[in-house]
Formats: C-alpha cells, structure tokens, sequence
C-alpha cells in the first residue's frame, strides 16, 4: 500500500517548486514510461496496477484506487513513474539551436519538444520564464521526445548576448522564411503566444524572418506558436 507520505510527495510534484525541490517529476502511461526507462533519465519509482513486461527496478503494485490518487490524469494509465530531473548538458553551437521566450503554454511548449525531436534539434534553450518542461502537461504533450532533446532554462537575454551565433527571430515583419538564406547553424528564437518576441530579445535579433500569409482577406492575427515552429524548422532543415 502507498504511504501517506508518497502519496503527498507525488502530489506535490504538480507544481514547480516542489519538482524543484524534490528534483523529481512524474510520467504516466506504459509506452512513455518505457521511453524514459530506454534514456537516460534515472527511475526513482514505477507504481502499476500490474506487472508488465517493463525491466525497472523499484516497482510497485499498487490498486486502481491508489493510482487515482496519485494520477494527474481523469483517466489514469495503468501506470505511473517518478523520475529524477537530470543535469543539462554541454551545447554543441555547431548546429540549429531553438530559444523561447516567454512560452507560458504547457501544450505548445510539449509540441515544439516534440517538433525539436522531429527535425533532430539537439538543443532547447528556453527563459526563465517559459512553462517548466517538467509540468505534467507538457510531458504528456512531448510523448517522450523529452528524452532526446536537451533542454536549459536560463537568463535568455545574458545568454544571447554571450553568443556568436546568427539569431533569427520569428516576426510578423520580417522577411520571408520562403526567400530568406537559412544557415545549418544558428538559434532560432520564438516568442510568447500572445506578445510575439519581447523588445529585451528583439535586440538581440540579426535577422527577422515570418511566415507569409496567403488568405485573401489577410485577417489572421497570427500563427500559434508550435505551428509557426514547424514551419520554420521544416524550412530551416530542407535547405
């Protein structure tokens, strides 16, 4: 049976600070688990309401009551696993580098994890104010893309201004990603769903790139941002 105490433990890891503070955070559902499991994040403990064919050590049958309340989900996954948050690692500046600033949605940030993964971008760097990729939502949005993707929380605008690379930012104004000349290398920087790229980062910009509109009455305010993501990236890769 669960102790009190896990169960309060796992629970608290829905929010920030306590996922901070423990160094822990939660994945839900067989398949991912066993994404997570072929990484190289470290099990702290598998809790399933079965045995499956999952080779993990410190795993724990538990009832579908228990699961319930230890589950962020309406619907639990027969399992869920409480990983330890590894250290980032080194970036390789040789290559596309994707920044955020300021993304706040769990869903959007998870899909361009998920498109990160895709394109093989190796490096992630998002502000520290962007959504923590280890909110259960995002995680469950990433469908384990999250393992293969190095993702760094940083000062954005101190760490822009120590870079050599060409940044590209992502703007209604800008000239378009179909005519412009795309490097194998740089960093690509997407900005906040509702206030695009903030005027801290914009100086930090070389060149202003956009997605053209072709709609007749040109009405669309803007692309979200995991949309404008994938084609930027997609364009980006097939140069």
């Amino acid at each position: 049976m669960l102790s009190k105490n896990q169960i309060k433990q796992i629970n608290s890891l829905k929010q920030k600070k306590y996922r901070l503070q423990h160094k822990l955070f939660v994945v839900e559902g067989v398949k991912t688990i066993k994404e997570f499991l072929q990484s190289s994040f470290i099990l702290h403990t598998l809790y399933t309401t079965e045995f499956f064919n999952i080779d993990a050590k410190n795993q724990e049958i538990i009832s579908e009551a228990e699961l319930k309340r230890i589950s962020f989900l309406k619907t639990p996954n027969r399992a869920l696993a409480v990983f330890e948050i590894p250290d980032s690692e080194s970036i390789d500046y040789n290559q596309l580098i994707v920044a955020l600033d300021d993304v706040r949605d769990p869903g959007n940030l998870g899909t361009i994890i998920r498109l990160c993964d895709w394109f093989g971008v190796k490096h992630l760097i998002c502000s520290n104010e962007t959504v923590d990729c280890f909110n259960p939502k995002v995680i469950q949005a990433t469908m384990g893309s999250i393992t293969r993707v190095n993702i760094i929380y940083t000062d954005l605008p101190k760490f822009l201004e120590q870079t050599e690379q060409t940044c590209y930012g992502a703007f209604m104004e800008g000239t378009s990603v179909y005519t412009s000349t795309l490097p194998q290398k740089g960093i690509l920087i997407l900005g906040n769903e509702a206030n695009g790229i903030s005027s801290e980062i914009e100086c930090f910009v070389n060149q202003k790139i956009s997605i053209p509109r072709f709609g007749a009455l040109q009405a669309t305010e803007s692309l979200n941002v995991a949309t404008a993501t994938a084609i930027l990236l997609s364009e980006f890769k097939r140069r």
